[in-house]
């Protein structure tokens, strides 16, 4: 597959995942609008943070260094499949080990809550740990789809899943209410079961067939997805575990810089159940364009540059082709992440109290909600250019660089949980966001010294990615500015009337802002038109 091919389609997977995710954020935004009305605060900070948090941490750990590796592994040519999905099939036994010592730590070493309030947290727990277990059965397939470019078996399959969730949390809400915790276990094994199943009916009826043969699929049996040593070779690629295990030492660093703040909340108590909640969905709140939008990006364009770059090669030792197109969608890349992540910082500023009194009304627009929302609108604009300047920093990396990164990971999964405990303790909960921004902050910098030395002897400067044009950044200033006064002006206690034109002088501003980048970013306008839109894309195919 040339570079091009390449490049289309990791540029199709991204915008079929920014619309799933779209789609998910926007199912779970109404969810949680509609489960603020029939349980507490203090159910929800369990669920969206303790319990979440021990699933999140029970599948990162078991996978991610293993789609990492294999997806970086399976790049090249001399590779073998068995050797790649025997690998893979290690995640279950690993999901099996975490799941058993994560359920341990939550029921005996952990603070529970009040059973009257927060009842089975007991089975919630085991509930929990099991449904991440049972997403680890679709790992190796999953793996297949993501190497294969099965861009729209993804979409299927999460959409579905998702739906089923949503479908169940509602009906037992309404109907079982009394299950506390029990309605949101379910919900979460039926989600990943559906995913298992859906991955699972798409092989069975794919290989084999008249498709698998004409794209040339290396595998042709179902009996080929399980684990089992061909004559010849090695059980597993060594030097694919090797990497694997660099990227599991990474993994587990980059966990607790992703999650860091839950992790100080669940084992530091220094919130309640009760603000666990309120913060956590904020959170969501503020994050929902950056999880629709930058980790789509990131996830498709990570396969790209580890598909199109030779990882640990000099520069100059690849082909140039290769190099010229992977530095022209980095800056691309960097450019529309900034874009987008400084528009979001500058109305998220002027809108974070409307859409708080809009969503949950008192409860989360009144104390620090809307503080909190505001910090994490600027938080955004970090974390979309971590987002690509780390991704194609792991593609690029060999592995001695991997294994030196794990270092710095640690010094600021050190640190971050340092400034977590004391900026909390001094800020309340938006010090979980001061911290969160540091350390992107720290990571960025990182990343971007690694490029201006991988580019240093080439013609391409992809970093001037980072150089909005002054038109747009006059646009954002006095957009900010305006919608700043606005805010005083007619939000948010004079009734809709006003709160609609509080919302029309954001359109006009935001209007203006398009124009700005329409006129000035010629260059992003044409590859985001080329490369993350299909449909126009298929009309100049």
């Amino acid at each position: 597959m040339s570079s091009q091919d390449v490049l289309r389609s990791a540029s199709t997977l991204a915008s079929y995942n920014m619309l799933l995710q779209v789609m998910f954020r926007v199912l779970t935004f109404l969810l949680n609008a509609f489960t603020l009305r029939f349980v507490s605060k203090e159910l929800i900070g369990v669920v969206n943070v303790r319990l979440t948090l021990l699933y999140s941490t029970l599948v990162f750990l078991s996978r991610e260094a293993f789609r990492r590796a294999c997806l970086s592994g399976v790049s090249g040519t001399n590779h073998s499949w068995r050797q790649v999905i025997n690998l893979l099939w290690l995640t279950l036994p690993l999901g099996v080990l975490w799941a058993a010592l994560l359920i341990c730590v939550w029921l005996w070493l952990l603070e529970a809550p009040d059973p009257q309030a927060v009842p089975y947290y007991g089975p919630a727990v085991v509930m929990f740990a099991v449904s991440g277990v049972q997403e680890l059965l679709a790992e190796p397939l999953w793996v297949l789809a993501q190497a294969h470019m099965f861009v729209r078996l993804k979409v299927v399959a999460e959409s579905l899943a998702m739906i089923a969730k949503c479908s169940i949390t509602v009906l037992l809400m309404v109907f079982a209410r009394e299950w506390g915790l029990y309605i949101f276990s379910a919900a979460h094994l039926v989600y990943t079961g559906f995913l298992v199943l859906c991955y699972a009916v798409y092989f069975v009826r794919f290989l084999g067939s008249k498709e698998a043969a004409k794209k040339g699929f290396p595998l042709h049996r179902v009996g080929e997805l399980l684990p089992c040593r061909a004559d010849g070779e090695p059980l597993v690629d060594w030097s694919l575990a090797q990497l694997t295990w660099s990227f599991f030492k990474q993994s587990f660093l980059k966990q607790i810089l992703t999650e860091g703040e839950r992790y100080v909340m669940t084992f530091l108590n220094v919130l309640s159940f009760g603000d666990q909640g309120v913060y956590d969905i904020v959170n969501n709140l503020g994050s929902m364009v950056a999880r629709f939008i930058f980790l789509p990006i990131e996830e498709s364009f990570y396969i790209f540059f580890a598909k199109v770059l030779q990882r640990g090669r000099d520069v100059k030792s690849q082909k140039q082709e290769d190099v010229a197109i992977a530095a022209e969608v980095l800056e691309c890349l960097l450019k529309l992440v900034l874009v987008v992540g400084l528009i979001i910082s500058v109305f998220g500023y002027a809108y974070a109290l409307l859409a708080l009194d809009i969503y949950g009304g008192s409860l989360l627009s009144s104390g620090a909600g809307p503080t909190l929302l505001r910090c994490y609108s600027c938080y955004v604009l970090l974390l979309a250019v971590n987002g690509v300047t780390e991704c194609f920093v792991f593609a690029a990396m060999s592995q001695k660089e991997v294994d030196k990164y794990n270092f710095v990971m640690l010094a600021l999964s050190v640190s971050f949980l340092f400034l977590s405990y004391m900026l909390t303790w001094w800020a309340g909960s938006v010090g979980f966001i001061l911290a969160n921004c540091l350390n992107m902050g720290l990571r960025i910098v990182h990343s971007l010294l690694y490029i201006h030395h991988y580019f240093s002897t080439t013609q391409w400067k992809p970093l001037r990615g980072l150089l909005p044009s002054p038109l747009l950044i006059l646009a954002l200033a006095v957009s900010a500015v305006v919608t700043a006064l606005s805010e005083g002006v007619f939000c948010c206690d004079g009734g809709w009337f006003l709160r609609l034109v509080h919302i029309g002088v954001g359109a006009s501003c935001l209007l203006g802002v398009f124009v700005a980048v329409l006129v000035t970013e010629t260059r992003l306008v044409q590859f985001v038109r080329t490369q993350l839109l299909p449909q126009y894309r298929k009309k100049h195919t």
